[in-house]
């Protein structure tokens, strides 16, 4: 029995030293450890990229193909021509009032009236409810116009802007001022401005909250030293605030511009297919909308591609200024 554990202990003896020796051995392969996580992160990212391709890249290559292609098949620069030359894109008159002034012309209105308004009102909405009391119940309230699907707030815009019942047109005609007591999305005149400025209230709401998020990152002790110091609240508005929500600025004028310059289903909902009045308040997406359901595919392509290059500028600087900035 004794000789039996004595064998039984050297054999674990031994298969212990085989199991030290075998961990001491190192596995050779013929990639190194930066190749093998370079594949593991591809084969992560492979599905999404896939996504990215075939849903964004490849939509997008086959869109820019189409605009230089004619009806016949063959290449050419007709639709692009077709699309510039187009009273509907760029009116010859555009310099003269009212509307239509061509869709660029009316893309270029929504960025120069919609941007700045809603953005500083966005800012000073946010300023003004930074230590007010139940300031969350308000900035929800606000926020409720930016939840709210655009077809829905195309639909309320008209019956803000309807003469007779329409809240608009009433208090204008309170105050004395017949001219605009009318149905503002009826006529050239107006309708196109009503739009952008009935437009702002749909989306200070996002300026509001991010500006108020960027509000609560800034330490109150800058605040306290430049009271200690005297410095007037106008310009510790200028000297500190403004330039500690430069980032937040950064993304709401780059999510704002991107929405101003596809622009489409309030337009829709609002005006109709035609734009409004003689086109009146017809923009980019819309016109390009009316190509692609008339069959003109290559004007549409082309109208896509515009927007889609427009939008790939106006991005490419902003994040540039961004990356400068910060």
């Amino acid at each position: 029995m004794g000789e039996t554990g004595a064998v039984t202990r050297r054999g674990l003896r031994s298969l212990a030293l085989l199991w030290r020796r075998a961990r001491g051995l190192r596995v050779v392969t013929p990639f190194g450890p930066r190749t093998r996580r370079a594949a593991l992160r591809l084969v992560f990212f492979a599905p999404a990229l896939l996504l990215l391709v075939f849903l964004v890249v490849y939509p997008i290559v086959q869109t820019v193909f189409l605009s230089f292609v004619g009806p016949g098949g063959q290449p050419t620069l007709g639709n692009y021509r077709t699309v510039l030359s187009d009273p509907d894109t760029l009116n010859p008159n555009w310099f003269s009032w009212p509307p239509p002034l061509g869709t660029l012309i009316h893309n270029g209105l929504w960025v120069a009236i919609h941007l700045p308004i809603s953005v500083l009102f966005g800012l000073w909405l946010a300023l003004i409810l930074r230590d007010v009391k139940g300031a969350s119940i308000v900035k929800s309230a606000i926020f409720l116009g930016m939840v709210t699907p655009m077809i829905v707030g195309g639909i309320i815009l008209q019956f803000l802007y309807e003469s007779g019942p329409g809240i608009v047109p009433a208090f204008f005609g309170a105050v004395g001022i017949k001219s605009l007591d009318i149905s503002w999305l009826l006529y050239r005149q107006t309708s196109l401005l009503g739009l952008i400025f009935g437009s702002i209230w749909l989306w200070t709401g996002f300026s509001l909250i991010v500006y108020s998020a960027g509000l609560t990152t800034i330490p109150q002790d800058y605040f306290e030293a430049a009271k200690i110091d005297g410095t007037p609240p106008l310009r510790m508005f200028f000297r500190i605030t403004l330039p500690l929500l430069r980032p937040m600025t950064l993304v709401i004028v780059t999510m704002t511009l991107l929405w101003e310059l596809k622009i489409f289903d309030i337009v829709y909902a609002a005006e109709g297919k035609t734009g409004g009045t003689a086109g009146s308040a017809n923009v980019l997406s819309l016109q390009m909308y009316l190509y692609f359901v008339t069959g003109k595919y290559g004007p549409a392509a082309v109208v896509a591609t515009l927007l889609t290059v427009m939008t790939l500028f106006a991005t490419a600087w902003l994040f540039r200024r961004m990356v400068r900035k910060t």
